[in-house]
């Protein structure tokens, strides 16, 4: 016979019962136990909750089926009752956020600090109080959502659509189509990294990492510069050590095409490159169109620059298709060094056949560097008839003979 804890009984007990018959219930369990203040423990309920039963049972008070529980207008009061002016303090804390004419108009919004205001005006309330009264005001916890792109440009669409041709153009004729951007920087040292992992319990805890991430605890930092093969569905990370200019972006283009790109596309006869239009490969960058000049002169095929409209970073292909998973597969473990950096990124696989490969770029890229209008009209840019400044071609340059 299995034997039914005393708590499950109450518990069940309670749940087939309306409140007048459940404290009469414990009463008359009180009384044959002979002890309240033990039966109180084990249901949960407060003595005096057994008393008002014994009370009632002893006075005949019992409950009969369609009697009413409560008398009309028993009960405590609901304090919007009872304060009539407090919802409409509370109202003009939350939405007027203090002074008008400071530019602070709040500073938090927790339920203690609402309870310290309405304090403040006179008014008597508990947190539990005021949260169930913000619940039923349809009032709940938010944050902040990355979601506001900034004012679209008119063309947006039909840029995508302007990608999305050329695309089709470059993966007939079998030439590479390759997205290019520059992770966030990382600062080297035992510090946290967002995210947890899985450990067997009892073999390993938590890593420990410093308590601050102070600039003198940090050993360097590393500029992850990304290129993603589309076609391929191969990652390329040139991790460097120094500033992330548009020299190190097209460095990082020569290192893919020499280690990469010139075997596996022997028979391109151009490069479709999709990018950002801002930072070290920004459309509106001279040095980067210089770099790549350089590079079309060295390799003697031409380039073709997509570049997404501004407030468009997030679509960038290399975004969700290589730096998001480069997170995921290092996340909890702090960066301790280039070497651990390298290794991580390297390890970085995917069901659908991503592979990556990872290399360390120790040279220096001074910043500074300008391009003076008589050096930028001589490169070879050829600009397409929509939105030439984000859709152009770098040609070889025509060398003329000595």
């Amino acid at each position: 016979m299995v034997k039914i804890g005393i708590k499950v009984q109450y518990q069940s007990m309670k749940k087939s019962q309306n409140e007048k018959q459940w404290r009469q219930y414990l009463a008359f369990e009180a009384k044959r136990k002979g002890n309240i203040a033990n039966v109180a423990k084990a249901a949960g309920v407060s003595k005096n909750t057994i008393k008002r039963g014994i009370w009632e049972v002893e006075n005949g008070d019992i409950y009969e089926p369609g009697k009413r529980i409560r008398n009309t207008g028993g009960g405590r009061k609901k304090i919007v009752d009872t304060d009539t002016s407090l919802l409409t303090d509370l109202d003009i804390l939350i939405d007027t956020k203090g002074n008008p004419m400071n530019f602070v108009k709040w500073t938090t919004k927790s339920v203690a600090h609402l309870v310290k205001g309405l304090e403040n005006l006179g008014h008597v309330i508990k947190d539990t109080a005021l949260h169930r009264i913000l619940c039923n005001l349809h009032y709940s916890m938010r944050g902040n959502r990355k979601d506001d792109e900034g004012i679209s440009h008119p063309d947006r669409n039909l840029q995508f659509e302007h990608i999305n041709t050329q695309c089709g153009i470059f993966e007939k004729n079998q030439s590479p189509i390759i997205s290019i951007d520059c992770k966030k920087k990382e600062k080297l040292g035992n510090f946290k990294n967002n995210g947890r992992e899985w450990k067997k319990k009892g073999k390993e805890h938590d890593t420990k990492v410093n308590t601050y991430d102070f600039w003198s605890l940090v050993k360097g930092v590393v500029a992850p510069y990304g290129i993603y093969d589309v076609l391929k569905k191969q990652g390329f990370v040139n991790v460097g050590v120094d500033h992330d200019t548009a020299a190190f972006a097209v460095a990082s283009l020569r290192k893919w095409w020499e280690k990469y790109g010139r075997k596996q596309y022997e028979r391109a006869t151009g490069i479709l490159i999709t990018a950002d239009s801002g930072g070290s490969n920004a459309n509106r960058n001279r040095l980067f169109k210089r770099e790549l000049q350089r590079l079309v002169n060295d390799i003697q095929i031409p380039i073709t620059l997509c570049h997404y409209p501004p407030a468009t970073s997030k679509w960038n292909v290399i975004e969700h298709q290589l730096f998001s998973f480069i997170s995921i597969n290092w996340r909890a473990v702090p960066l301790t060094s280039l070497a651990v950096v390298l290794e991580l990124i390297s390890h970085t696989t995917t069901k659908s056949g991503l592979k990556v490969t990872a290399m360390a770029d120790t040279n220096i890229y001074p910043t500074g560097i300008k391009i003076s209008d008589k050096e930028f009209r001589q490169l070879n840019i050829i600009r397409d008839d929509f939105h030439g400044e984000w859709n152009y071609t770098i040609a070889p340059q025509v060398i003329p003979a000595i």
